[in-house]
């Protein structure tokens, strides 16, 4: 049996009435036809999985059968995931959604200069290999709602497996086990910079699907990797994304953001700027994760309004995204996966943002003090799961100050803080064609 077979897409039961709305859900005016709800329920995939757009496109088009195999084919598969991880039951699906911020292709080549610029991203040395896009969204089985959880990427949380490090920011667990994978096949002898690059990554993405497991406490059954690029080459492709903002903002010395207040259309590189955004926002890092939610529910409704779904040279610049910007779990049929959601009918959507207790600094760095316990619990009773009454978590300290351990490298020990409570927000529900919420 293969792994898609062990995790089949939920099959949707006999609509409920009265379906519970969650958050600032965007009302409904009028019931869509039945056609109407089709395209847009595959177009909700495309808000999330973000560069897998092509293959739900694809399946209302004739070219469906006759691109399926060269859809999938052409896209990078992991075996990441491992050989018998944990799953969801009852049919539930969860998927873990990584955006990673390095300006190199899959076998570690620097992106053309062309495209560094316009990415506004240095030169091909910064960046490292952080996850700075983190979401974790859940398919449950009776199809009634969506949940995307947030992960901002400063959370500091627990890890295992990456030598010298025990609680890290958790975008750095891909960087790290990545570089400590490669240093140790240089000791063996590998010399090849492709293998290394390759082994290197798979690590990675298996460090940041089991932090980000032991964090929420719930299996991944699946997850998706898109690179940097991939952001810019997706915006691309879709013609542009609509966004608002609620202030004019001027980042021109990090990100390259600079955008009036109000609602406007960006390019792709416009676009991304303004999901990579921090500096500057009240919420530093709390109001990213919700641009890039901004950005996903923008790309859908590009998708819908630009004419994509019938003009064939965007359909092939997106089947090259997924091509050149996405790496898959092993056995995951996307085209398929696609189809089947599609077919099931409109489903909204609700963003939320894992709990932050507050702010703080740890080795000179700015880092998210969490709850791993509070985390758990919020995680699984959004999905719908048994709350596990037996979580517990170590006390979190008021704050942390530097302090030498017996190798050299700095712990942490409780001190003061006046660090300001976090606004992680409220959940906001929305479905494509919905206005899109301004954000900070």
């Amino acid at each position: 049996m293969n792994r898609d077979d062990a995790v089949p897409l939920p099959r949707r039961e006999t609509p409920r009435p009265g379906p519970q709305r969650v958050g600032s859900q965007v009302p409904r005016t009028t019931r869509p036809t039945r056609h109407g709800r089709v395209r847009r329920a595959g177009l909700i995939m495309v808000r999330i999985i973000g560069a897998t757009t092509a293959l739900a496109i694809l399946t209302g088009t004739g070219l469906a059968w006759s691109a399926k195999n060269d859809v999938d084919s052409g896209v990078t598969h992991s075996t990441a995931l491992g050989e018998d991880p944990p799953r969801s039951r009852g049919g539930d699906v969860n998927i873990l959604l990584i955006g990673l911020d390095t300006r190199k292709d899959l076998n570690g080549n620097d992106l053309p200069k062309e495209i560094l610029d316009q990415l506004h991203a240095g030169d091909g040395t910064e960046g490292g290999y952080n996850a700075n896009s983190l979401i974790l969204l859940h398919i449950p089985a009776d199809l009634r709602k969506i949940v995307a959880f947030s992960i901002p990427r400063d959370d500091y949380v627990a890890v295992t497996g990456i030598p010298g490090y025990r609680q890290i920011k958790i975008k750095e667990a891909y960087g790290l086990k990545k570089a400590a994978v490669q240093a140790k096949l240089i000791e063996q002898g590998e010399t090849d910079p492709v293998v290394l690059e390759r082994r290197g990554r798979e690590a990675g993405r298996a460090s940041i699907v089991s932090t980000v497991r032991n964090l929420v406490g719930v299996p991944i059954d699946r997850f998706a990797e898109i690179s940097l690029a991939g952001f810019y080459d997706l915006a691309t492709a879709v013609g542009g994304v609509d966004v608002c903002l609620n202030n004019a903002v001027d980042d021109s010395e990090f990100s390259g953001a600079v955008f009036p207040a109000g609602r406007q259309h960006l390019d792709g590189a416009q676009a991304l700027a303004f999901v990579r955004q921090r500096h500057g926002l009240r919420n530093g890092d709390l109001d990213r994760t919700h641009r890039q939610q901004a950005f996903l529910t923008s790309v859908a409704n590009s998708l819908e309004d630009s004419g994509t779904l019938t003009n064939l040279s965007r359909l092939s610049a997106l089947m090259d995204v997924a091509h050149k910007d996405l790496v898959l779990s092993d056995g995951w049929n996307l085209f398929d996966f696609a189809r089947e959601l599609g077919a099931a009918g409109s489903l909204p959507v609700e963003f939320r943002t894992l709990p932050v207790v507050r702010y703080d600094v740890i080795d000179g760095q700015d880092v998210n003090i969490v709850d791993p316990a509070a985390i758990k619990r919020e995680v699984q009773a959004a999905f719908g799961q048994q709350v596990s009454k037996t979580t517990t978590t170590a006390p979190i300290p008021t704050s942390v100050v530097g302090v030498p351990d017996d190798t050299g490298r700095t712990t942490t020990t409780p001190g003061t803080s006046a660090a300001p409570l976090p606004d992680t927000g409220k959940p906001v529900t929305t479905t494509i064609g919905s206005t899109i919420p301004c954000v900070n």
